[in-house]
């Protein structure tokens, strides 16, 4: 029999959640409970887990903290060790069973009820979806369970070891891939036990570990993994496993190393013919990638990205010659659409705090630390003082441009970082940081409009450059071509379904798009914005208050107000119609939304090429 556990629900949960990012460790623990007035329970069977036994779960834990540093600071390899015992633990000892433990309630009440202290001592002031469990794969405690759930080998003397195989970013990779591959156990396992074996002396373990799991996920359609016997399974599985180390090897051989920097058709090759054109019923074809395409490959600069998003900023980058050598982002959708559209760049899902460049030597020479960071908004200007977490992410990209030394630093942010007065004490403490350190910080705000983009969506960025290369950094100037028009853009797909209405409708979108906002995670589905945002894109002939699925059809009123969809909207940030954007539609949107428009990432990236190529 199963035991049950308490549920928080998110309504009762928010609020400690909210409450708890500004307490300390110790007042923490004197919120600690084994139970809370709006707790429940689900009506199926299985016994409810006692006040005792609770007690007992949570006094197994904080003894397992204890070693790893709590109440106090530890140190990142110490939360490894931490993460793998409470996995074991957790899996051995709550008695859950997987419906039980898909319960984000569940994690919710004992994050936030019965182990505040050690969810929040683990990742201080977290994001939510570490203690609300708003995504299990990332929540302190219910991700571990998970783990274990996947790895253990109930037969074995020790059903658990399989947990130090991979560490948490390389284990991310597989449950990234659950559809396919991470939601059996059984595949999981022989992952593991293969990988165990092989030889990987002298390879990116990493970027093997990638092109091993790619393979698989080709394999998947034909392939029934399940059904076939542990033994075979091994066999298969450690061919391809061979293939990709043959592979690595080749690659990482110094023939391969010594190879030219791609030419015009290869770079056609990359992001497609057509794929920053925008084609309109009233204007001619423009590209939105200006200049001679040789200047865009004339030498590749190697960089990093922080808060990577959907890889909207990295495409734009890499037009202007910066090749990532590695990026970073929370999200497991985010990580999984830059793999998908771009599977020889090496992403990891993880928070960027955790992220240690010594582990990846390779960042430690770099010519460009990057990022789209989450949106700090002045205090009196927003009407908001939860930004804890965006201002720690900022202090966090500061940290790691003084520990990785790259040539560049560029960032990207709402306007306010830049020009309100509210935030020019932190725009001081940034300065004096990276000036200590030789770089020279340069401020601007810049409009996506004025560089081909069909919004008017204003951009904060900080780019900072070591000598000898800040005297020659220049803004980059705008476009003389304007925009096209949001009817310009959308008019074919607002066409496609044969909508009577549209040859109107896009007459009257005769302007630019207001900035896409609507994305924010603290909001609930995808919309386009609070109430002024909607006003705006009402004005352009658009329902704003929900996206829908498809353009208008036949049947659709012809002077009717259409939602826009998931594509028309990354078709206004000007991501090419070639990306794909991996989730479901709230996940989608919210990537797109977050993200800065190419063409604009594009021009600020060859400044800095230009400035780096002195």
């Amino acid at each position: 029999m199963s035991l049950l556990y308490p549920r928080l629900l998110t309504d009762q949960a928010r609020p400690l959640y909210e409450e708890y990012q500004h307490l300390t460790t110790t007042e923490l623990t004197a919120r600690v409970a084994t139970s809370h007035d709006s707790a429940v329970y689900v009506a199926t069977g299985g016994d409810r887990v006692s006040a005792s036994q609770l007690k007992q779960l949570r006094a197994a834990v904080v003894e397992l903290a204890v070693r790893a540093g709590f109440p106090d600071e530890s140190d990142r390899a110490l939360n490894a060790e931490f993460d793998l015992g409470i996995a074991a633990l957790l899996h051995a000892e709550t008695g859950m069973v997987p419906a039980e433990a898909a319960s984000r309630d569940v994690w919710a009440f004992l994050a936030l009820v019965l182990l505040p202290d050690v969810a929040y001592w683990r990742y201080p002031r977290p994001p939510k979806d570490r203690v609300m469990a708003t995504d299990l794969t990332r929540h302190v405690f219910g991700r571990l369970w998970w783990r274990a759930q996947l790895v253990r080998s109930p037969d074995s003397p020790t059903p658990y070891a399989a947990l130090s195989i991979l560490g948490e970013a390389a284990f991310d990779q597989i449950y990234a891939r659950r559809a396919a591959l991470g939601g059996s156990p059984h595949m999981v396992r022989a992952i593991l036990r293969v990988w165990n074996d092989l030889d990987l002396s002298g390879l990116n373990e990493r970027k093997t570990l990638q092109d091993f799991l790619k393979r698989l996920l080709r394999l998947a359609p034909f392939v029934l993994f399940d059904g076939i016997e542990e033994h075979e399974l091994d066999q298969e599985l450690r061919s391809v496993a061979l293939e990709s180390v043959d592979a690595q090897r080749l690659e990482s051989s110094p023939s391969s190393a010594a190879g030219e920097q791609p030419d015009r058709e290869a770079l056609k090759a990359t992001v497609g013919e057509d794929a920053f054109t925008t084609t309109s019923s009233s204007a001619p074809t423009e590209t939105m990638v200006a200049g001679p395409p040789v200047d865009r490959v004339r030498r590749k600069f190697r960089s990093v990205e922080i808060c990577a998003g959907a890889g909207a900023q990295a495409l734009g980058l890499e037009l202007a010659g910066f090749d990532p050598v590695l990026l970073i982002d929370s999200k497991a959708d985010a990580c999984f659409t830059i793999d998908r559209n771009r599977p020889d760049w090496d992403v990891i899902c993880m928070d960027v705090e955790d992220f240690d460049p010594r582990a990846r030597p390779e960042t430690l020479d770099i010519d460009l630390l990057s990022g789209g960071l989450p949106r700090i908004a002045s205090a009196a200007s927003a009407g908001r003082t939860d930004d804890t977490v965006e201002r720690r992410i900022l202090s966090t990209a500061v940290d790691l441009a003084l520990a990785m030394r790259p040539k560049a630093l560029m960032l990207e942010n709402l306007p306010d970082l830049v020009e309100s007065d509210a935030l020019a004490a932190d725009r001081k403490a940034i300065e004096a940081r990276l000036g200590a350190a030789g770089y020279r910080s340069n401020w601007r705000v810049l409009n996506a409009a004025d560089f081909g983009v069909p919004q008017n969506r204003k951009s904060g960025f900080l780019v900072a450059l070591r000598d000898p290369y800040s005297s020659h950094f220049s803004w980059p100037n705008p476009e003389k071509l304007s925009p096209p028009t949001v009817g310009q853009v959308l008019g074919p797909s607002m066409s496609s379904n044969g909508w009577p209405g549209a040859e109107r409708w896009i007459k009257h979108a005769d302007a630019i798009a207001p900035p896409l906002v609507g994305g924010s995670d603290r909001r609930g589905g995808a919309d386009l914005g609070p109430t002024g945002s909607k006003n705006a894109w009402a004005a352009l002939g658009v329902n704003g208050i929900s996206l829908g699925d498809e353009p208008p059809d036949a049947s659709f009123a012809v002077d009717g107000q259409p939602r826009l969809t998931v594509d028309q909207a990354a078709m206004i940030q000007a991501i090419p119609a070639n990306w794909q954007i991996v989730g479901r539609k709230t996940s989608r949107y919210r990537q797109i939304g977050h993200a800065m428009p190419p063409p604009l990432a594009l021009a600020v990236g060859r400044a800095v090429a230009a400035a780096l190529d002195g």
